[in-house]
């Protein structure tokens, strides 16, 4: 089973892109300076961000679907990404270093199946769930903080 792992379009983060911290305060969003590699995953690039580079963390609402499903949440992007990872039958080494919750939803966005698993072992997961006819994508989590990494669906 082909598999398309797609990052977020960067497009509603662009007007955050060099706005005063206090600006982005107003708006729920925090800048970091990365100190540290692995640590700050960009939702944008789907990589690991490096020290030295700036990190924004905002809350995103990465499952909108009106289900008791519909889900937002804490995620990181970097300041100043204008094009979203996308790659097919490859995971990104920031999803395959990472232990990862996998969630599997069908069409109306109600969720049908979910397991965890270590990244680099996620294949076999994302293949079984695709393989199911009720499911029309599915959402990669980091699992120790719950965050939203990838969109994952068959390509």
């Amino acid at each position: 089973m082909s598999f398309r792992v797609t990052g977020l379009d960067p497009a509603p983060f662009v007007p955050l892109y060099g706005l005063s911290d206090a600006e982005l305060a107003a708006r729920g969003v925090r800048r970091y300076q990365v100190d540290a590699h692995p640590g700050f995953p960009d939702r944008v690039e789907l990589r690991d961000l490096m020290p030295g580079e700036t990190a924004l963390l905002l809350n995103y609402e990465h499952q909108s679907a009106d289900t008791p499903y519909r889900s937002r949440h804490a995620i990181f992007v970097r300041e100043g990404a204008t094009e979203a990872f996308t790659a097919v039958d490859t995971l990104p080494e920031v999803i395959r270093v990472r232990p990862i919750s996998l969630r599997a939803f069908d069409a109306a966005g109600e969720m049908v199946d979910a397991d965890l698993a270590d990244g680099a072992a996620l294949v076999p997961v994302i293949e079984r769930f695709l393989a199911r006819d009720d499911v029309a994508y599915c959402h990669a989590h980091y699992a120790k903080r719950g965050c939203y990494a990838a969109r994952i669906e068959r390509a």
